[in-house]
């Protein structure tokens, strides 16, 4: 059984930055095909995709998050992160990590994944 648990803070201050971590159990990261994505739910709007990491350490950045997005991984400790620079309340949101079996060709489509952890709620205030 695969299992994916989102960790880090639930409060970070504007313009600081968020790390989100999302450890992988009962499935390796490195197994082909698999592609982990970071994707949110702003409160009353849809999910927002963020990125993702493919199996082979490919990455993969939603154009309106780029330039403030990073997406990194640990292959020793089964995990990914997110880190998310200069954040703003526009950032709050429900922070959720998840698997694609193949490459998504709608990274935001929540059918294009069969697995996701439980989401962490992120909270951005001084």
């Amino acid at each position: 059984q695969v299992r994916l648990q989102e960790s880090g803070p639930g409060l970070v201050k504007p313009s600081q930055t968020l790390f989100l971590t999302c450890t992988v159990s009962g499935g390796s990261i490195t197994t082909s095909y698999y592609y982990w994505s970071w994707i949110r739910q702003p409160p009353g709007k849809g999910l927002e995709w963020m990125g993702a990491i493919g199996f082979e350490g490919s990455k993969y950045y939603s154009p309106s998050a780029k330039s403030r997005t990073s997406i990194s991984r640990d292959t020793s400790k089964n995990q990914f992160s997110l880190q998310l620079s200069s954040v703003t309340p526009e950032d709050m949101a429900v922070y959720y990590c998840a698997r694609a079996p193949l490459r998504p060709t709608g990274w935001a489509n929540r059918n294009e994944y069969d697995y996701w952890g439980q989401g962490t709620q992120v909270t951005v205030s001084s």
